[in-house]
């Protein structure tokens, strides 16, 4: 027999949460963010349930490929544009729209030569410092990319790194402001401005972490009131229940020591299967509707919970890691990091299933 551990991705919920954004954003058009491989969810199995999006974003070609062999035949954007002038080829004959933020990509732009024309997305870099035109050249930038040939629709766009804050949005937003003239469209909200900054919803938003149920602040507390729903469940089963006396140790490098006698339990789940090694005592742990507490170091396959606060645990019960009833956002928080990591790295070895 396999071993018990299995993500379960709730298919529904992702129509759901797209449903909830729509109600966030009024007249906008929706950006679905795909990147990795659907935050670890596979786009090949959830493209589906997002069908009714007005697009997909993506990061490369072959997610791009991928959707376009699959049947999908509504707009697709490289959210970090083209890697090398031949891809322009590619971005072409697919019918994508690309992000362009480097004088070399309009470089090759406007040495491409096809019978027909591409779209693109003007990046400004208003503060995030990443990729993008800076302020300064960037009414230069989007005066030569519409006087391009090669080139049918502009798109202005940027990027909040603050979207979760309150005045968060505030000075980008303003490094914005003096290119919008009504002549061409804008896309600038993602997950946290879709949520808490409607007056960055313009023509198009992207929705990323709010479609997979989790917050763009890292913290659940935040969408508590938002309706989202979670997309991915990872579970496994108890495989071991015994006792230990005060001044007992559990685990690798004896982390945690018991200060009275506790009943514990074994899990077979580790890091080897995506749960975050540095995941300290007391992140929580879900078992027959009850909050329990991991207990010392998270081994490559196993880890250890206390059950002394459930007196019906036994050997096979399920225990929820996160999901439905307990949000990865809590177990992120608590291991010091995001929820959009731990999709991320769901492990190969976890099998998955596609709940409809």
């Amino acid at each position: 027999m396999p071993r018990p551990i299995s993500a379960v991705i709730h298919l529904k919920n992702f129509t759901h949460n797209l449903s909830v954004v729509r109600k966030h954003i009024g007249l906008a058009k929706i950006w679905s963010v795909m990147k990795a491989d659907a935050y670890g969810h596979s786009i090949e199995q959830v493209w589906k349930a997002l069908s009714a999006t007005d697009g997909f974003a993506i990061l490369d070609l072959n997610e791009a490929i991928l959707l376009r062999d699959k049947g999908w035949k509504g707009p697709i954007l490289l959210l970090e544009g083209f890697f090398q002038s031949e891809d322009l080829e590619i971005i072409h004959q697919y019918q994508l729209t690309t992000a362009v933020h480097s004088n070399w990509q309009l470089d090759a732009i406007d040495k491409m030569r096809t019978n027909s024309s591409i779209s693109v997305y003007v990046k400004l870099n208003s503060g995030m410092n990443r990729l993008g035109f800076n302020s300064c050249e960037y009414a230069q930038v989007i005066k030569r990319l519409i006087s391009m040939p090669n080139v049918d629709a502009v798109t202005l766009m940027t990027h909040f790194a603050n979207s979760d804050v309150a005045t968060g949005t505030d000075a980008p937003h303003q490094t914005l402001k003096p290119f919008i003239d009504g002549s061409l469209p804008i896309c600038a909200a993602n997950s946290g401005a879709i949520l808490w900054h409607p007056d960055t919803h313009y023509d198009w938003v992207r929705s990323g972490i709010i479609l997979y149920g989790a917050s763009p602040s890292g913290k659940w507390q935040d969408i508590a009131d938002k309706n989202l729903k979670a997309t991915m469940t990872l579970q496994s089963k108890i495989i071991a229940i015994h006792g230990i006396n005060s001044n007992e140790s559990i685990g690798y490098g004896s982390k945690f020591t018991a200060k009275k006698t506790l009943r514990i339990a074994t899990v077979a789940c580790g890091y080897a299967d995506g749960y975050p090694r540095h995941a300290p005592t007391g992140t929580p742990v879900w078992l027959k509707g009850t909050r329990c507490s991991l207990l010392g170091a998270v081994s490559m396959d196993m880890l250890t919970i206390d059950v002394s606060e459930v007196p019906t645990a036994e050997i096979d019960d399920t225990v929820e890691l996160w999901g439905q009833n307990l949000p990865v956002d809590d177990i992120a928080e608590a291991a010091g990091t995001i929820g959009y990591e731990l999709m991320c790295a769901l492990a190969k070895r976890v099998p998955v299933i596609y709940e409809k």
